[in-house]
């Protein structure tokens, strides 16, 4: 995790029993010349403007206290050599898991579709009744095969009511994750390459990265909880300023 913030860095330090203060940490970082700073590319992944049925925003003002009862969904884009390929993520609103993916060569909605059927093989059908889907209101998520697995899944469908990123910042944080701390920063030079590499990424993402929004674990612990995730960051943010 070469990338990993400052926070989080210091939270696994203490974790480990390595006291040094977060001041500290930053000027070691900064004088070794590891401190991160954002790259910012912007590549336009959604196209709205369809005739396809868009649906209505469900989750507005929604708490989720378990996984599996909200799923966030999101395109970001992968550089490959001198082109692009594209990076579907399926990500569960509670424990901040990545649960479905796929990498594909194109915005055609069969990389939608094949991130939506990995993250429907973790639960069981008779347990996604109620279950809802959000995400923006791009041509891949209205497409007609895309809704029919949706909807034949016993899925609600949750869409963004119009361009504001906030409506679905869930999955936009997630993205902006990838990307700011790995796939931005590494070199791929053919799709299988890539492929591999993403899917390793994500495996360390879900097992090893701990989150700020899930009480300092890694979604897979997150994904096995119930109930509010930030009890022991604020905790952890409080003992670091009483110096403990």
């Amino acid at each position: 995790m070469p990338r990993l913030g400052g926070r989080k860095l210091h939270y696994l330090l203490e974790k480990d029993g390595i006291h040094m203060g977060r001041d500290k940490l930053f000027e070691l970082l900064r004088n070794n010349s590891m401190l991160v700073y954002k790259k910012k590319l912007k590549v336009y992944t959604t196209q709205s403007k369809h005739w396809l049925k868009k649906y209505s925003n469900l989750i507005e003002g929604l708490e989720v206290t378990m996984p599996n009862k909200l799923w966030v969904s999101d395109i970001t884009y992968v550089i490959i050599d001198t082109w692009f390929a594209y990076l579907f993520l399926i990500t569960d609103a509670y424990s901040r898991k990545i649960i479905g993916f796929c990498l594909s060569k194109s915005l055609e909605a069969d990389g939608g579709i094949e991130a939506l059927k990995m993250a429907l093989s973790e639960v069981e059908w008779h347990n996604r009744a109620g279950m809802i889907h959000h995400s923006d209101r791009g041509v891949q998520y209205c497409s007609n095969n895309y809704v029919k697995l949706l909807e034949t899944s016993h899925m609600l469908i949750s869409m963004t009511q119009n361009g504001d990123p906030y409506e679905n910042a869930l999955a936009e944080r997630v993205n902006g994750v990838l990307k700011e701390e790995w796939i931005h920063n590494e070199h791929f030079t053919d799709f299988e390459q890539a492929k591999t590499r993403i899917a390793e990424i994500i495996r360390i993402y879900n097992n090893e990265r701990p989150h700020s929004s899930c009480n300092m674990l890694t979604p897979q612990q997150a994904h096995q909880c119930t109930g509010k995730l930030k009890k022991h960051w604020k905790n952890y943010k409080r003992n670091v300023t009483d110096g403990k």
